[in-house]
């Protein structure tokens, strides 16, 4: 139940909502995404900093297991500008992800025998956690890229027809 006191100062019901600090758009287009998972990822504290103030890409960013354990490899976060010399971080290190051991069995087991790529989807945090959404994927072949263009191009098109027939009734 929300009270009138909570939406007249703007508070949302939806607490659940977490603000991405960055969103992978190109493994959407060159990878077709099977499943989803949420991991935790191990940052320095100037890292962190650099991820709230949007300073992260994970355009190039991979997962990769080492052994029994996961690392987001090639993700960039820019240095923190107002870091001590000393306490700068590399900005392409290797970053450790949290997972159970149960999750990342399934993980290393489907990608071993179904030959599926892990690629980071996005980035933010919950609470003070920073969190790492990754998808477990197949890449695209460049017709099935070509066809979900085409799919997005008619969808578009057919909202802008209703749109504007709707329009002109009114």
């Amino acid at each position: 139940m929300i009270r009138c006191n909570d939406m007249a100062q703007g508070k949302s019901k939806d607490k659940n909502k977490n603000p991405v600090a960055a969103r992978n758009k190109k493994a959407f287009h060159d990878f077709e995404i099977l499943e989803r998972m949420e991991a935790g990822l191990v940052l320095t504290g100037s890292e962190v900093k650099s991820v709230r103030q949007g300073g992260v890409s994970l355009k190039e960013g991979y997962v990769k297991i080492r052994g029994n354990e996961a690392w987001l490899v090639d993700a960039h976060i820019s240095p923190y500008n107002n870091a001590a010399p000393g306490a700068q971080h590399k900005p392409f290190r290797p970053r450790k992800l949290l997972l159970s051991r149960r999750e990342l069995d399934s993980i290393i087991g489907r990608v071993q025998r179904k030959g599926l790529t892990i690629v980071p989807l996005a980035l933010y945090f919950k609470g003070n956690w920073a969190k790492l959404e990754i998808g477990l994927a197949r890449h695209k072949k460049q017709f099935d890229k070509r066809q979900d263009i085409m799919k997005k191009d008619t969808e578009r098109d057919m909202e802008r027809r209703v749109k504007s027939q709707n329009f002109r009734s009114d």
